[in-house]
């Protein structure tokens, strides 16, 4: 968390996966909503569909060690510096997630099943905020614990989605949760790194002196309450556009078949039919 570069990438990685699992899932319902099932991720038989998973085995590994660089060559404080570790770690933990995600589709093994994987899936975004919790003051301190509170979100969801995976009310908020991080990590890198988007009042993150926290420098107390008020603000305008986003794209996949992802008429589908418990009865005709 400790860039403009960071919060960047971050977003690069959130949105678009949280908009994805919102079409792929809000697809299935439509589809057929009385057995409609989670899944840890929404793969395709097209390959070419499932090259943002490729990607994010590619990308995650390097910024998880492009995190390790900069605590080795970042001089200052060291408990602000290690944050890029604890964000290293975090990475990892998440690739080690999709790495099980593609094992389980290649090999059938009862060992990794879609239960354990959210199980994973929620440690791992509960071991997010167990790591993110610490190290901010004032403004920036209120800007990740609402970022907190997202991580959160997703790691319920997770949870109870690996003991009810046909809860699309789970999905729904797992998904509008990540893609709600993707952009307040972006609005959290424009505010708190940046010159031109810097708070009125206030400069750009750094160390406080003979502290062991950061924050961004205000020069009254006044700026740092009226910084507050506006994050808080902005968070309130991120949610209502998600929730646009998010509510308008199911209106357009619920009036439009076209629309929706090919997934919906694929993978899900043919273990329906292939299994006569979750297959549903035809109906009976009554000859005269």
């Amino acid at each position: 968390m400790g860039s403009l570069a960071t919060h960047l990438s971050t977003f690069l990685f959130l949105f678009p996966i949280g908009l994805r699992r919102l079409l792929c899932s809000s697809s299935l319902y439509l589809q057929n909503p009385s057995h409609f099932r989670s899944k840890p991720w929404f793969l395709s038989h097209h390959k070419w569909k499932n090259v943002d998973l490729y990607a994010l085995l590619v990308a995650l590994p390097i910024a998880s060690f492009s995190d390790i660089f900069l605590f080795l060559s970042i001089p200052g404080d060291p408990t602000y510096r290690f944050s890029f570790i604890k964000q290293s770690a975090v990475i990892l933990l998440f690739w080690a997630l999709l790495i099980l995600i593609i094992l389980r589709e290649s090999v059938d093994t009862p060992l990794i099943n879609e239960s354990f994987l959210f199980l994973l899936a929620g440690i791992s975004f509960v071991v997010d905020y167990w790591m993110s919790e610490s190290g901010f003051t004032g403004v920036s301190s209120i800007v990740y614990e609402l970022l907190g509170g997202l991580t959160l979100v997703c790691a319920c969801s997770c949870l109870y989605l690996s003991i009810w995976p046909a809860a699309f009310l789970a999905e729904f908020f797992l998904g509008s949760g990540i893609t709600f991080k993707g952009t307040w990590m972006l609005q959290a890198g424009l505010s708190l790194y940046t010159d031109v988007f810097v708070l009125k009042g206030c400069g750009k993150m750094s160390v406080l002196p003979g502290q062991d926290k950061a924050d961004v420098k205000c020069d009254l107390k006044e700026d740092s309450l009226r910084g507050i008020a506006l994050m808080n603000l902005l968070f309130i305008g991120h949610a209502i556009g998600v929730l646009v986003i998010v509510f308008g794209s199911f209106c357009l996949l619920s009036s439009n078949q076209n629309l929706r992802y090919g997934e919906a008429s694929g993978r899900l589908l043919a273990e329906l039919e292939s299994d006569p418990v979750l297959r549903p009865p035809l109906p009976e005709l009554e000859m005269d």
